[in-house]
């Protein structure tokens, strides 16, 4: 079966709702018009045979042949105005006079049925439909009403009929009139929809389009965001956020792809030129151990690559596993401090260390260690010669707080709020940092967010300042015992190395 486009299915929503609607409609109020023309043209009918009655009454007392001619003249406009067929008989029901739109003639031996002349002279009034026993020509309303003398006498019986054609004549054309307005206004309602759903489709077209340019790789389409819906409208914004997104990551994307390329490029090289260079006798034996180490600094440094391109895709994916457990945080950190000791001699840096002491910080201490080394790693790559790096750790209530300070050239103002975003670099044209993969502080910031901490970061003035907080372990006290951690070792157990 086709499947039908979101404009046919929602103008067929619409049509078949409008329509819905009119024939209820119609149906509604033919029912009512219907019984209100009815019950008109029998209070009409009763009034006419009310009137013919007063007038019979009249004619019958003040008889004279003047009169007559004024009765019979009376009988006859009523007839031909209200299309009415006018029937006077006597006590017994045979008619005497009978007018209608011909003419008015006399009885000729007809007679009502005995049922109509019963009812009248019984209740007053008699109402029925049909045709007096062929009286009449064809089915009609009929009306009969008794007409009394002064005294309260019965004088004679009237009867007035209406043929169902006058009826139904006029509720047909009231329902023709009414159609016609209905067939206009669907008319006008349904262009109405057709143009609405029109509208409200057409930024679904455009963005079902810009998605088709987004799998060829176009990321700078965007669709409208006024749409005078504010559900389009949401979406479209939603639409264009994502497309800006993607433009972003894909811009990223390549940037990665061109660093992690270089990256591997030269340590590849490197490996490759001393190891065939020691292969083929061009590397002296004597300078070997040097070359060998080059390599194993080069292997090093592509592990670690790797290992951070493996992270980033564990956090992306929800993967990455802490293993939490207490540890001293000022004590891993005056260990990551000591291994930078040959660099941070070498640029002359004046080094500025205060840790409190037992900063028992529960968290994964692996991960934490790679995300303070990552830190200090990049203080000391941006930090001048002769320059200063201050490092506190200090406890902050229920949280561990840890800063890096150092001086040099600083983050610019436009890189601070991407600085933590995945596969991001600052411009490569004024930073001294031509490696890397944009991959450290995007793993630093995932890592202290899963510990539940936060990070942040200043440069102004020429310093930069990078700043985190980690929950510390809960304390477990005890009579007479030393105060010892959830793991069970003393604190006088753990050490602290500044």
């Amino acid at each position: 079966m086709a499947k039908r486009t979101f404009f046919v299915k929602n103008f067929s929503a619409y049509a078949s709702i409008i329509l819905i609607a009119f024939i209820l409609a119609g149906v509604a109020f033919s029912y009512q018009i219907g019984k209100y023309s009815l019950q008109e043209k029998q209070t009409q009918i009763k009034q006419t045979a009310i009137n013919v009655s007063e007038q019979t009454r009249y004619a019958l007392a003040n008889y004279s042949a003047g009169m007559d001619k004024v009765y019979q003249l009376f009988l006859l406009r009523i007839a031909k105005d209200e299309d009415v067929t006018i029937l006077v008989t006597d006590l017994y029901g045979d008619v005497q006079i009978r007018a209608d739109s011909q003419g008015l003639v006399a009885g000729e031996g007809t007679a009502i049925p005995a049922y109509a002349v019963q009812q009248v002279k019984k209740t007053g009034y008699f109402s029925g439909v049909g045709r007096l026993d062929s009286l009449l020509a064809e089915e009609s309303y009929i009306v009969g009403a008794r007409c009394l003398d002064s005294a309260g006498d019965l004088q004679a019986l009237v009867f007035v009929s209406a043929s169902n054609d006058t009826v139904t004549g006029m509720l047909n054309h009231v329902m023709r009139t009414f159609f016609i307005i209905v067939a206009i206004s669907m008319a006008v309602v349904l262009l109405m929809a057709y143009v609405t759903s029109s509208r409200m489709t057409r930024p679904l077209k455009t963005m079902a389009n810009a998605a088709k340019e987004f799998a060829r790789g176009d990321f700078s389409v965007r669709v409208p965001e006024d749409n005078r819906c504010d559900e389009i409208d949401e979406l479209a914004v939603s639409f264009n956020n994502m497309a800006s997104d993607l433009e972003q990551l894909e811009e990223l994307t390549r940037g990665f792809i061109g660093n992690v390329s270089h990256e591997f490029k030269t340590p590849m090289t490197t490996i490759g030129g001393f190891v065939d260079g020691m292969l083929d006798g061009t590397i002296p034996e004597e300078q070997r151990d040097k070359y060998l180490h080059v390599i194993s600094e080069e292997v090093h440094r592509l592990s670690r690559m790797v290992m951070r391109m493996l992270d980033a895709a564990k956090i992306q994916s929800g993967e990455l596993l802490l293993v939490p457990a207490p540890f001293d945080f000022s004590e891993m950190a005056s260990q990551i401090i000591l291994s930078f000791e040959q660099k941070l001699d070498g640029k002359h840096v004046n080094v500025d260390v205060e840790f409190d002491d037992q900063l028992i910080v529960m968290g994964d201490r692996d991960h934490v260690f790679r995300a303070v080394y990552n830190l200090v790693d990049n203080a000391v790559k941006f930090i001048d010669a002769g320059g200063s790096l201050t490092l506190r750790a200090r406890r902050e209530g229920a949280m561990c707080a840890f800063s890096i300070k150092n001086t040099g050239g600083g983050i610019p103002a436009e890189d601070i709020p991407h600085i933590f975003d995945r596969f991001y670099k600052a411009d490569p044209s004024r930073s001294r940092d031509r490696t890397g993969a944009g991959l450290g502080l995007y793993i630093v910031k995932n890592i202290i967010n899963l510990h539940g901490g936060d990070i942040s970061v200043r440069s102004d003035g020429g310093e930069t300042e990078f700043a985190f907080t980690l929950p510390l372990a809960q304390h477990k006290k005890g009579h007479g015992k030393k105060e010892a951690l959830p793991g069970g070792a003393p604190q006088d157990d753990l050490t602290k190395r500044s």
